[in-house]
């Protein structure tokens, strides 16, 4: 099989993963509240990686950094997971999965917009219609479609969805200039992100006993949103012979997340929510073109 093939395996494969994470997110969420899922889910993906860290004789060098190493382990960790995926799943605890994974999906726009203040960079008047248009698509999804009344399912969760967006923008600026190796930065990374859920935990909840089903779905989160799906696509990225060959292939994960919500847990979707994510999707593409563009002048 030629390399580019299996490139295009594993990029699918781990596409395949991130789409089935909102219907186990729902599935978790029915047992227990947000809190104990991160709490368990960040807990199974540090055991997870750091096992792969064991077996490939990498644990020791992950625990081998400098203070500054660890000190940025310790703001990446907030970061992601604690501060992204604690906003994100109360978002998916009180509005439908489809509205969460669909407003979240404006990060790289958020990153663009970041990218102005934090890496001094200067956008032309077509990056922002772009921005506008996937922006578009936030309110034709927030506001179901309707454009005489407003028709928010919860205004609370549709914040919440689109600050977990600028959480991951910020993750990836700060993580780019992190030289470290990859797996062992996520491995750290959820180390303290664990540490940090367990201190919020013991603050502002109360330690409870999920359900069966809950825990199952919660793991199956652990290994797969931040275990499985993260090594196939690393193994995409150093296959394949060029990253634009496998990145626009992301864009079909929310498609198929909504019809794993729709065959699995019956939430009816929305046209006004595919309607809305097609326009973030078209923003995020035409940006692309317009930096690939920008680039070559």
């Amino acid at each position: 099989m030629k390399l580019q093939s299996k490139a295009y395996i594993y990029a699918l494969s781990a596409i395949l993963c991130w789409s089935t994470v909102a219907t186990a997110f729902k599935i978790a969420l029915v047992g227990m509240d947000f809190m104990h899922l991160l709490l368990i889910s960040s807990a199974v993906a540090m055991l997870f990686l750091g096992s792969l860290l064991l077996f490939s004789s990498q644990l020791k060098k992950a625990f081998s950094g400098t203070k500054k190493d660890y000190l940025r382990s310790a703001s990446l960790g907030f970061l992601n997971p604690f501060l992204y995926y604690l906003v994100l799943l109360k978002a998916y605890s009180i509005i439908p999965a489809q509205f969460a994974l669909s407003l979240n999906y404006i990060w790289p726009i958020t990153l663009v917009l970041l990218s102005i203040p934090l890496l001094k960079q200067r956008i032309g008047y077509k990056s922002i219609l772009c921005i506008l248009l996937s922006f578009s698509g936030v309110l034709v999804i927030a506001n179901k479609g309707s454009f005489t009344s407003i028709e928010t399912p919860n205004n609370l969760g549709v914040l919440l969805a689109l600050v977990s967006s600028i959480f991951w923008a910020l993750y990836w600026i700060f993580n780019v200039r992190d030289q470290r190796e990859e797996k062992e930065k996520l491995f750290l990374n959820f180390v303290f992100g664990f540490g940090y859920t367990l201190l919020f935990i013991s603050f502002f909840g109360e330690f409870q006993l999920p359900n069966t089903k809950s825990i199952l779905a919660t793991i199956y989160i652990g290994l797969v949103e931040c275990g499985l799906a993260y090594l196939f696509w690393l193994k995409a990225m150093k296959s394949t012979s060029s990253t634009d060959k496998i990145s626009n292939l992301v864009f079909l994960s929310p498609f198929i997340s909504m019809f794993f919500l729709y065959l699995i847990i019956g939430e009816s979707i929305y046209i006004s929510t595919l309607v809305g994510l097609g326009l973030i999707i078209l923003g995020i593409v035409l940006q692309k073109f317009v930096k690939k563009a920008n680039s070559i002048e």
